[in-house]
């Protein structure tokens, strides 16, 4: 019987579930070497944090994360809080000597993705950042058949984050409408996946142009819905980049987009090949083979879903699709694999990547307001 790690789960929404479904879930499906124990979630409001702990299975509950850290019996902490609170609690669990899986986006700022990274480093902890598209099994494969050189040199990426449920005017005013608390807007929420994705499979961006733009500037306030508050972070935004390797992408990020509930997608184009996949059909790749014979070449749909792909062996026959949650599960398993080996095994996106992806989004922010290129390295 593997040996016990006890997790402590900060923030108890939409995250909190994600992430304690996944603590629950992979020991059941995958060999770990850690069995991981749902000890205390922490949250400021007694009702809500209750009923999710029972819910989900977490043994205790707990208002004052200062006191989670400090405990002897914590191995792990969790971070599914909004990302203004992300720095504190990071850096404090670092020296405290705690594994950390933290939810994107990394940081507010530069300045704190730094802090957040030397933090970790200098204590020798596991660190994780939960961009999480990366687990997806069609990602995965997608990154094989690159590296394997099935594309060529890749010259276009065209990627896409859409959401739409901002485009009601009366939706009320939250924490990611505000600077201050969200670094940005969609930009900063949306933007960082479809970084990661661009950076982990089509290489290092090293320069961008960005524009945004601003459909709805004030909101009513959750609490008082007769008063308005002011949004200040962009409802939109584009980006254009050129990669180290010569090629050159787009991404469009939007909260707007009618119709779209997460319209997550990409687009790659090689000298020998392409590939393109939509989060909405997550278990298909859809590949072009440059080299196959002209008469019959087109895109290929590679529904996949058999054992020889990554992670799916875990879970079902072929032809039987995963979901968004099973994502999270590999994030799970692949961390408590880093903590057990940490000599050999290494889970990625890390927090050194987290500070890379903010200094793209940094030099998107400053390209909104000079209105020029900005230099991403």
């Amino acid at each position: 019987m593997p040996s016990r790690l006890n997790v402590a789960i900060l923030g108890h929404r939409f995250m909190g579930r994600a992430h304690s479904n996944a603590w629950r879930q992979v020991g059941r499906f995958f060999d770990c070497p850690y069995e991981p124990v749902l000890k205390v979630a922490c949250g400021r409001d007694a009702g809500p944090l209750s009923e999710f702990a029972h819910r989900w299975g977490w043994e205790e509950t707990e208002s004052d994360w200062r006191k989670i850290i400090e405990r002897k019996d914590i191995d792990i902490i969790d971070i599914a809080l909004p990302t203004f609170l992300h720095a504190e609690v990071a850096i404090a669990a670092a020296q405290a000597g705690k594994h950390l899986f933290c939810e994107k986006p990394f940081a507010i700022n530069l300045t704190e993705a730094e802090q957040m990274l030397a933090a970790a480093q200098a204590a020798g902890i596991v660190h994780y950042l939960n961009h999480n598209y990366r687990r997806c099994p069609a990602v995965v494969l997608a990154k094989k058949l690159i590296e394997q050189g099935e594309l060529g040199t890749i010259r276009h990426w065209r990627g896409a984050y859409q959401q739409s449920w901002l485009s009601d005017p009366s939706h009320p005013l939250d924490w990611k409408l505000r600077k201050e608390f969200a670094g940005a807007g969609p930009l900063w929420d949306l933007g960082s996946h479809a970084l990661d994705l661009a950076q982990f499979l089509a290489g290092d961006i090293i320069r961008v142009v960005c524009h945004t733009k601003q459909f709805v500037t004030q909101r009513p306030i959750a609490s008082n819905p007769a008063t308005v508050g002011t949004v200040d972070v962009e409802c939109a935004a584009n980006l254009m980049f050129e990669l180290g390797s010569g090629g050159i992408g787009t991404i469009e990020t939007t909260r707007y987009a009618t119709g779209r509930d997460n319209h997550h997608t990409f687009e790659i184009y090689g000298d020998g090949g392409a590939l393109t996949w939509d989060l909405e059909d997550m278990n298909r790749l859809q590949f072009f083979d440059g080299a196959g014979d002209q008469s019959t070449r087109g895109f290929r749909s590679i529904l996949v879903t058999d054992p020889s792909h990554d992670y799916v062996k875990n879970w079902w026959p072929p032809g039987h699709i995963i979901g968004y949650e099973h994502t999270f599960v590999h994030a799970a398993a692949d961390f408590l694999a880093a903590i057990a080996d940490p000599g050999t095994s290494s889970v990625t996106p890390d927090f050194s990547d987290g500070v890379r992806i903010t200094q793209v989004l940094e030099a998107c922010l400053r390209s909104t307001s000079s209105g020029a290129w900005e230099s991403a390295t």
